[in-house]
């Protein structure tokens, strides 16, 4: 069985966003080529499906696919455009690929079954999407936590795991990067 994985950039006090959803505190982060490195490394080393949210996703299409994105970050503009994407959303009708912008499974509802199909051909990587973290925690379909902490205090704003069941984990990494990063991967215990 392959794994569900959490890849999120948090706050020092645990939000994921602002109290409206705002994400203009991610951009705090400096430059670091370590950290770099880091991301595309794990970037190119599997083939992990990408999940989100309707939020994430239209935020993630409205950038990656461009040819900003593109030149800025290739290797990760690559990466992320060319891998399969599975959108959860209750709203959207339907979702549009494009030469770029491809590969996009849309489902209206979580379903344990569903999930555990997908789970049995495919690592799933979920990259911001709160809401999607917090009901298959609660389903116990997360297998790891990847936490980027970035140097800064929020003070207000949405929990990552807001009315998550009660959960332990095993500390598997800590690394720390020049630009205040520290990333906290966990393995959750059943």
């Amino acid at each position: 069985m392959k794994k569900i994985s959490v890849f999120n950039y948090v706050t020092v006090d645990g939000f994921f966003a602002g109290p409206n959803g705002e994400t203009d505190w991610f951009y705090v982060i400096r430059k670091d080529e370590e950290w770099d490195e880091y991301t595309h490394a794990q970037a190119q080393s599997g083939t992990a499906a990408l999940v989100f949210g309707h939020t994430t996703y239209e935020m993630m299409k409205s950038y990656w696919p461009t040819a900003s994105a593109i030149e800025s970050d290739p290797v990760m503009a690559k990466a992320v455009n060319d891998s399969r994407k599975i959108v959860f959303s209750k709203t959207l009708r339907s979702v549009k690929g494009g030469p770029l912008w491809k590969n996009i499974t849309l489902l209206h509802d979580i379903r344990p079954e569903e999930i555990r199909k997908l789970k049995e051909t495919q690592d799933m990587l979920i990259l911001g999407s709160g809401s999607i973290v917090q009901q298959l925690a609660n389903l116990g379909l997360i297998d790891e936590v990847n936490l980027v902490v970035v140097p800064l205090i929020l003070g207000a704003g949405k929990s990552m795991f807001k009315d998550v069941m009660r959960t332990n984990l095993k500390l598997l990494e800590v690394k720390t990067f020049k630009n205040g990063i520290v990333l906290l991967r966990f393995q959750v215990i059943a």
